[in-house]
């Protein structure tokens, strides 16, 4: 059975308040990971400079966690999985 016109327009609404919304990627504070691996993987991974991503750093180690990048989920959800995947604690969360 086909979806009525109105039901598709509202999740395709859906949808693109999911992946065009505003969005935060936190990284997340542990006790595993050095200073020096958190700032080259935001260096490598989010295009900081040294001096930022210093910062951020900095911040996630003394607040618990920090939104090093604000952008689209479509943006921000590789990066988010490239950071993970060097063992690293990030999401990607709406900001509201």
């Amino acid at each position: 059975m086909p979806t009525a016109p109105h039901i598709k327009l509202l999740e395709d609404a859906i949808t693109d308040t999911l992946t065009q919304d505003p969005c935060a990627l936190i990284v997340w504070n542990d006790e595993v990971n050095t200073f020096e691996w958190v700032i080259e993987t935001l260096m490598d991974i989010c295009g900081h400079d040294e001096y930022q991503a210093e910062q951020c750093a900095m911040i996630i180690h003394t607040k618990g966690q920090y939104a090093v990048k604000q952008d689209s989920y479509d943006i921000l959800k590789p990066m988010c999985d490239a950071i993970t995947e060097r063992g690293i604690g990030a999401t990607v969360e709406m900001l509201v």
